[in-house]
């Protein structure tokens, strides 16, 4: 079996804007191996978070082939994009993307129920306690603090057990002592469950803990190397 689980070939992503079309991403080529923490960084507007929406499927490539763990997700349409996500991604985001009418506990076990897993809200129950939230779990989002709500979205991310999990600066909106925590609790669920894990940061104490690191510049990989 190929090492390799993530692998984008020639990429380029091409989006509209106000002034006419705008080249987000100019041909990139990227093998992530299975078990790898890849850290992509690089100034702002450089691509990194729309690189990493394409490796999730969440913005289709404009060319080039983005293939993860065997499928084509060039050729997958918006449900089996959807689908694959369910079963092999886990997405946090900068801004949390929690349903502010469920509790911690629904926010968690909804993209599980979604999938299928019988046992969602047992699962979730202990994701959460795995984050130390066990005393939360019946709370809405508006009733906690921000790193609380991250460490709720590094919980429905992990609790499918994915293969890959994608973070896009999830320590952005944070303070200095809650990002310290999300840091750790997001290398520590990627080893509690060996996931592959590829992040977007401007911090650099979070991009000298990963295997290696993307610098990317204009929409290119600038370089790359190990930490």
């Amino acid at each position: 079996m190929s090492d390799t689980i993530l692998a984008l070939k020639d990429v380029a992503l091409t989006l509209a804007g106000n002034a006419g079309m705008v080249d987000i991403l100019r041909g990139i080529t990227l093998d992530v191996r299975r078990g790898e923490t890849v850290g992509l960084v690089g100034p702002s507007g450089s691509g990194k978070s729309s690189l990493l929406m394409v490796m999730g499927g969440l913005e289709r490539a404009s060319k080039g082939e983005v293939t993860a763990l065997g499928a084509d997700l060039t050729a997958l349409n918006e449900d089996g994009l959807a689908r694959f996500r369910r079963g092999n991604m886990g997405v946090v985001f900068q801004s949390f993307h929690l349903i502010p009418t469920m509790t911690a506990l629904e926010n968690v076990a909804l993209p599980m129920e979604l999938a299928g897993v019988q046992d969602a809200f047992t699962r979730a129950e202990a994701e959460l306690r795995a984050v130390g939230l066990g005393a939360r779990m019946e709370h809405f989002p508006r009733q906690m603090s921000g790193g609380e709500q991250q460490r709720v979205a590094l919980a429905r991310a992990a609790a499918p057990r994915p293969a890959i999990l994608l973070a896009d600066e999830p320590t952005g909106n944070l303070d200095g002592v809650n990002g310290a925590a999300i840091m750790d609790l997001l290398f520590g669920l990627r080893d509690q469950h060996g996931a592959t894990l590829v992040l977007v940061t401007h911090a650099p104490e979070l991009a000298a803990r990963c295997d290696r690191v993307v610098r990317l510049a204009d929409g290119r990989i600038a370089g790359e190397g190990m930490v």
